[in-house]
Parts: structure tokens; sequence; C-alpha cells
């Protein structure tokens, strides 16, 4: 398999919620937008990948999903976060892996880690 892009596809219960949470709240830049009314899309970058908010869903999507965003600066997106109303479930935490981690969920319940990785970690050396 040659994979040439990738994006994660997001059924929010309220689409409209979940784009302001995600647009406005994350502040994610978008992609591109398609549709229009109830068939309205958007697709959002995650550094190397896509959020696809499209559709809608009659129930969340439960636990099987979980975001993994990783920022330059968690304590700054933090404070960021938190001025503008999101909860956040988990404040930033050095972890014994060696990241700093912080936790929230969208309006459905995914959970959403947003991750530093530090200057010392091995996720940073080349191999």
């Amino acid at each position: 398999m040659d994979v040439l892009s990738s994006r994660v596809l997001l059924r929010p219960t309220d689409p409209e919620r979940s784009r302001h949470f995600y647009g406005e709240l994350l502040s994610l830049a978008v992609y591109r937008e398609y549709g229009q009314g109830r068939s309205r899309g958007v697709v959002y970058f995650l550094g190397g990948g896509f959020l696809e908010v499209a559709g809608r869903s009659d129930a969340p999507g439960g636990d099987k999903l979980r975001l993994w965003l990783q920022v330059r600066d968690v304590d700054a997106t933090y404070r960021d976060l938190v001025g503008k109303g999101v909860e956040v479930t988990r404040p930033p935490t050095d972890e014994p892996w060696g990241l700093r981690e912080m936790w929230l969920a969208d309006p459905d319940g995914v959970p959403i880690v947003v991750v530093e990785v530090p200057e010392d970690h091995p996720l940073r050396r080349r191999q």
C-alpha cells in the first residue's frame, strides 16, 4: 500500500457545535470546506494529517477513537484553551515516558491528548 494522504473522519452528533469547537476554540486551520447546510463538511489541518468533520451521527462515537495532537508548547496551549472556555480534563503533566501531556474532550466526548515533545526526547532524534 502506497499511502499518499490520510485523514480522520468524524461524524459528530451536532456538526455545527463540533465545527465551532475544532475551528474556533482549538483554532485548527481549515484545509477545505465543501457542501452547504446539513451536508457541509470542513477538513482541518492536523500537522501531517487531516481531521474531517462532516455528516451527522445519532449517537456519540464512544471511546474507540482518540486524537493525538502535538504542539510546540503545551502550557501556552493550555492557557489559550482555558481562556476560551475549553474544559481541560487533565492539565499539562510530565509523563513517565518523557512527554508533557494534557487531555480534553470534544463536544461528543472524543478524548484529545495534546502533547509536547521535549527537546531531549527520543521522538526528536533522527532514526
